[in-house]
């Protein structure tokens, strides 16, 4: 992937979009992501994307930790979301907790995960999720995101750099059809 500005290819996400509300409300109101086995899909929905890092890297892990407030967070030691500065030395990144994986949302040949349901990407996570806080650290930069029922509610929080790579993904799901947060816009557009 190249560092320059409008040479980022869709591959995964489309970054014409930063936050999809239609498809996020969708989500929440989708009565396939509301059943009683909604909780579990959760996490095997966040792992399959540290499993994808391994495999394409030839190795990696993730570390999945429960914590006592119900919350889990899932870290892993890949590269971290794809990101870039755009022409205004802005940090761009893929938009992947808010809008759909192109390669598995609307698809019906979507892998299967170990819970049996089809793989659909992160936004189903963080529309389901109370909160979910997205840390990246990336060769490109680093920073931390928070969302409420997938919509971002902070702007993308630099993080100085610690030396590492990878993805950590921190998430409470939520109880069903719960109301969205207002959406918050960020003070300047990449």
């Amino acid at each position: 992937m190249s560092n320059e500005p409008g040479i980022w290819q869709n591959t995964t996400h489309a970054r014409a979009m930063e936050v999809d509300v239609g498809r996020l409300g969708g989500i929440r109101r989708d009565p396939t992501f509301n059943s009683r086995n909604r909780d579990l899909h959760l996490v095997p929905e966040v792992l399959a994307y540290p499993a994808d890092e391994a495999t394409d890297q030839g190795e990696g892990s993730a570390l999945m930790t429960l914590h006592p407030d119900g919350s889990i967070s899932v870290a892993d030691n890949g590269r971290g979301t794809g990101t870039r500065k755009d022409a205004h030395g802005r940090t761009v990144r893929k938009p992947v907790m808010a809008t759909k994986d192109l390669r598995f949302f609307d698809s019906a040949d979507a892998p299967l995960l170990p819970d049996g349901q089809p793989r659909r990407g992160m936004s189903v996570v963080a529309a389901l999720s109370r909160w979910l806080v997205h840390t990246n650290r990336h060769t490109h930069g680093s920073w931390t995101r928070r969302y409420e029922r997938g919509l971002p509610v902070t702007d993308l929080i630099p993080l100085a750099d610690n030396g590492t790579t990878g993805t950590t993904v921190h998430f409470l799901s939520g109880p069903p059809c719960a109301p969205a947060p207002r959406y918050w816009y960020p003070s300047s557009k990449p």
